[in-house]
């Protein structure tokens, strides 16, 4: 007869036991206090996997007494969705049904706009799930009808009580009383980044081939060489990540191919291409305008390639970023922009930049040099200066280009 694993048995059935999370499901947390309240709107959680997602919806479901629903975007479809609400009006769902939709960012739009409907007429409660940004990948329409919730990595120390009890249930399940100190638990906590499933199975897994106390030996053994000490949700990855683009943004690119190297020796590109992309836009940027293209072009490589010759192409874009000229210009105005934007001002956009009839507004290209003076700032913005070019040669070049269309503006007609 199979076992059932033991992060399964050990799922939490309240909040009391959930690993991390304080922010949602402590004392003062929000759902916690939305939920014992009997307020359960639409929602999204988001964040990484392993740390407590749907076991959140599993709590929140047997608290509010709602029929509980579980699909997964991944292998559902529409006319599941459709199962779903024909047993909405059954005796068990008197509470209310609550739709359970894990990995929602695999739903197309037509697929998440079946859900409106019944979220609207109060069919169902829906809690959805990614481990992707939500405001990029589900419907605006539907996130708009929903509370999102951010679900963060799980510290170490967090993971330490979990482990003890895991290592209880194993020891009463077998009869033993095998022991294992902090150290070993914390290193099972940060090889699993985060992960709170990932460690327990971890630690299930030692427990088997030791003996008396579980050694580090035995957790090494377990993990794969590229593991390492590199713990991708914890502080030597930030550190790596944060070495690298600062070795790019002061130009130094025999630093910055060393930081890619142990990067890339725990085999993880796709952070490395993340900080890549970000630093091409963020550090090059107008100085270089190149140089975002061409970064998206080798760490598109290097993801179709894949180790260790994935290393080929992101260190030509590296040593290519780190010798380039920088710029945070735009960077920094976009910066005073969303100040601004978030102080309150500008609420109200020109009348003639307003759709459909555009009202009073003059078409660039049918001005000589394709430029034509007119306000584009809400009033209460006017003449308010962001963007400021930088020293560098392009950014000259752009700022003479842009001085001489408005020196000579006439609104002269072509």
């Amino acid at each position: 007869m199979a076992v059932k694993p033991l992060a399964d048995r050990m799922r939490p059935t309240c909040f009391d036991e959930i690993a991390g999370q304080e922010h949602l499901v402590g004392k003062s947390g929000i759902l916690r206090r939305l939920t014992e309240n009997g307020r359960i709107p639409n929602m999204i959680f988001f964040g990484p996997p392993g740390v407590g997602k749907t076991t959140v919806a599993n709590i929140i479901a047997e608290v509010s007494g709602m029929q509980l629903f579980k699909l997964n975007a991944t292998t559902a479809s529409t006319s599941d969705i459709k199962d779903v609400i024909s047993n909405t009006d059954n005796i068990f769902s008197e509470n209310g049904t609550l739709l359970y939709l894990d990995e929602i960012q695999s739903f197309n739009k037509k697929q998440q706009q079946s859900l409106l409907e019944f979220t609207e007429n109060g069919k169902i409660t829906l809690i959805a799930s990614t481990t992707e940004n939500p405001y990029y990948y589900v419907y605006k329409a539907l996130l708009s009808r929903s509370s999102v919730f951010e679900f963060k990595s799980v510290t170490t120390n967090d993971c330490i009580p979990t482990l003890r009890r895991a290592l209880s249930i194993l020891n009463e399940d077998f009869g033993d009383n095998k022991t294992a100190d902090d150290a070993v638990l914390l290193g099972i906590a940060r090889a699993a980044g985060g992960d709170v499933r990932m460690s327990i199975g971890i630690l299930e897994n030692a427990f088997y081939i030791s003996g008396s106390s579980i050694e580090e030996d035995a957790i090494k053994a377990l993990l794969p060489s590229v593991v390492g000490h590199f713990d991708r949700d914890g502080d030597v990855h930030y550190d790596l990540l944060s070495c690298l683009q600062k070795s790019i943004r002061g130009s130094d690119p025999d630093a910055a191919l060393f930081y890619l190297a142990k990067i890339l020796a725990s085999g993880d590109i796709l952070s490395a291409c993340r900080r890549i992309l970000v630093i091409a836009n963020e550090d090059i940027g107008c100085a270089y305008p190149m140089a975002a293209a061409l970064a998206y072009s080798c760490t598109e490589s290097a993801k179709a390639i894949g180790l260790p010759e994935a290393a080929i192409p992101l260190a030509n874009i590296v040593t290519i970023l780190a010798t380039a000229p920088k710029s945070n210009t735009s960077y920094m105005a976009y910066h005073a922009a969303q100040e601004d934007m978030l102080a309150g001002l500008g609420t109200v956009v020109p009348e003639h930049l307003r759709s459909p009839d555009f009202k009073g507004y003059l078409y660039p290209h049918d001005y000589v040099n394709d430029y034509v003076e007119q306000i584009y700032l809400p009033a209460d913005l006017a003449g308010k200066k962001y963007y400021h070019f930088g020293s560098n040669k392009t950014e000259q070049a752009a700022k003479a280009y842009f001085d001489m269309i408005r020196s000579s503006c006439k609104n002269i007609k072509k």
